[in-house]
């Protein structure tokens, strides 16, 4: 997440190539240190080649869904959730603004995982990110820069410049070395992901890759933000194309090149930050540490910034009268104390989680990924309504043919991830839904309003049904983290 400044005397200076690195800048961040073994474990080359085709395809046309919404409905303007407000009502409003914080706090964790995973390399307790020793430190980081932000670090221009180079130096490196250095025979033999090589495995190997595409494009809804800052409203739309593009290619050369560096099995084996241990199998343990310092600067700025975004959601949503009263409660320095002890407290409780899971990392990424689908859908579906519907159209009515397909594949794409994400996902995604349904209770009481209409209450039920399967599975042991 990039930050510029509000003062009104910057406002329409930036230029394309300015708007375009705003863009890549805000979307490049911790997920791609962890491609090569993520990929490495579900497919081969061809299957990550269709994966990063449908993700780029599925992607881009979520973020012109936002862009056209922007512009549609201007006076929508607090946060991806009202979307979901004024298409489907209160209550899966309410779902999606929980659920869009809930994805920034697991995101959160999975930061925290990837560090200690790092540093577990020279560090034996601290394994791979989830151990006693790694929990606890990361704990103690959590309400450090709690207290930190609390104090009113709030403008981080100055650290997300550092940020910025800190994460794309070393990964500009990484695609570089790695493809001077590619083994035709090692690549040859990592085209297919397995035995089988038919339609249907290669489908089911795509379909594995689906939620780690989902979490190094979080955020992809931001490109629309600094539309006020543009010299051109024209260069917006541009600055989004051209800025996703160029973060698509990045992605893809890391995910695809490492092929050539390492087997398949091989990749799949290593400890995450997987990108340290594909260049360190090219140019040593320098390579290793090259990607590890730069992972640590990247990711710590950007816990800080996602961390006041989540608390931003909680705050912006009870101003709008979407959250309970207390959560718009602001200190002296006018950061929103009580949403950010929200938010650092979930933070906390999934990193205690991770405790029983067996690959931490890959529990947060995918648990980030499928809490984060049931807002995009959401925000999607309110954009083909539009287009089917013709509300705003009116004025230009040649436009609705253009935004109905761009939302008809947003949607069946966000559809599509739901389904490849798995009963299991969902069910967890309902452990935390339920509870936070009594956010929503207290504001109707607040408001003097009836809690549940009939169908809100329908699905509160298959919400509290899923959240009580879950639990169950945990304890049974047949649903795993």
């Amino acid at each position: 997440m990039s930050q510029t400044s509000t003062h009104t005397e910057g406002a329409r200076t930036m230029s394309l190539p300015v708007l375009t690195a705003m863009v890549v800048g805000s979307m490049v961040g911790a997920g791609v240190f962890s491609l090569p073994r993520n990929f490495a474990q579900a497919t081969g080359i061809f299957g990550a080649v269709v994966a990063w085709l449908i993700a780029g395809v599925g992607m881009l046309m979520l973020a012109f869904v936002f862009q056209l919404l922007a512009v549609r409905k201007p006076h929508l303007d607090a946060g991806v959730y009202a979307y979901a407000k004024a298409g489907f009502g209160e209550y899966p409003g309410f779902f999606s603004a929980f659920g869009y914080w809930a994805s920034a706090c697991v995101g959160n964790v999975s930061y925290w995982v990837l560090i200690k995973s790092t540093l577990g390399a020279v560090v034996p307790a601290f394994g791979e990110g989830a151990t006693i020793a790694a929990v606890a430190v990361s704990v103690i980081g959590v309400w450090a820069f709690h207290f930190l932000i609390l104090r009113g670090v709030r403008e981080a221009a100055t650290i997300n410049q550092i940020v910025t180079v800190a994460k794309l130096l070393p990964i500009l490196l990484f695609v570089v070395i790695v493809a001077v250095a590619l083994r035709g025979d090692v690549f040859g033999a990592n085209l297919w992901g397995g035995s089988e090589r038919t339609a249907g495995a290669l489908f089911d190997q795509v379909r594995a890759t689906m939620l780690t595409t989902v979490f190094v494009f979080l955020g992809v809804e931001g490109a629309s933000v600094y539309s006020r800052y543009a010299r051109r409203r024209t260069d917006v739309g541009r600055a989004t194309v051209l800025g996703f593009l160029a973060v698509l290619a990045l992605f893809a050369s890391v995910t695809i090149l490492s092929y050539g560096a390492l087997s398949k099995g091989e990749m799949a084996g290593l400890r995450q930050p997987s990108m340290a241990g594909v260049l360190e199998s090219v140019v040593g343990t320098w390579g290793a540490a090259l990607i590890g310092v730069g992972l640590i600067v990247s990711v710590l700025g950007a816990y800080l910034a996602w961390t006041l975004m989540a608390a931003e959601v909680l705050f912006v949503a009870a101003k709008d009268h979407d959250m309970p009263a207390f959560l718009a409660r602001e200190n002296r320095q006018d950061v929103p104390v009580a949403a950010l002890v929200m938010t650092s407290a979930l933070i906390t409780a999934v990193l205690a989680v991770t405790l029983f899971s067996d690959d931490a990392f890959t529990f947060t990424l995918e648990l980030t990924s499928a809490l984060s689908l049931i807002p995009y859908l959401l925000a999607a579906g309110y954009a083909l309504r539009l287009a089917l519907t013709g509300e705003t159209y009116d004025t230009a009515p040649h436009a609705r043919g253009k935004d109905l397909t761009v939302a008809a594949l947003a949607t069946f794409y966000t559809a599509f991830l739901i389904v490849a994400a798995g009963l299991k996902f969902l069910l967890l995604s309902c452990v935390i839904y339920a509870p936070g349904t009594i956010l929503f209770i207290l504001t109707r009481r607040e408001r003097g309003r009836r809690v549940f209409a009939p169908a809100e209450l329908l699905l509160l039920a298959v919400v509290v049904i899923g959240a009580v399967v879950a639990i169950a599975g945990l304890i049974a042991g047949w649903l795993t983290i």
